[in-house]
């Protein structure tokens, strides 16, 4: 199951890290939906924890052929796709996601073809950021 998730360490503290992927993706074919702020969900809920957002990122070219055939609707459950970046108790920030491709990699046809792009993709702006 490990190798289902990536976590990799930021080279930058969590909110320039945040700030540069939002950045990033905005540059590229991919549209940032909404940032999650944990930490402050949490507070508001009686509860402290150390900085955690999770971004919902999506590709229209890659989710339009998914959503655009009946057969592949099923799969609209995995997006958008998420990155968390969350700060541990080293003081270190880091970004996770699922690995998608390897995933993606046990279905095969249109559905390995578009999360393996996707994930390649995705990869690039948080190359920019990770160690």
């Amino acid at each position: 199951m490990d190798n289902m998730f990536i976590e990799n360490k930021s080279r930058f503290n969590f909110d320039e890290t945040v700030s540069k992927l939002t950045e990033a993706i905005g540059q590229s074919e991919w549209k940032l939906i909404h940032t999650h702020d944990l930490q402050q969900l949490m507070h508001k809920n009686g509860h402290d924890v150390l900085p955690a957002k999770v971004m919902e990122i999506c590709a229209p070219s890659f989710a339009f052929k998914l959503l655009s055939k009946d057969e592949e609707r099923i799969y609209s459950n995995m997006m958008p796709c998420r990155l968390s970046v969350y700060e541990k108790n080293d003081g270190e920030t880091y970004v996770s996601r699922m690995n998608i491709e390897q995933f993606a990699s046990q279905m095969g046809g249109v559905i390995q073809e578009v999360m393996s792009t996707a994930f390649r993709g995705a990869e690039g702006f948080i190359n920019q950021v990770i160690e």
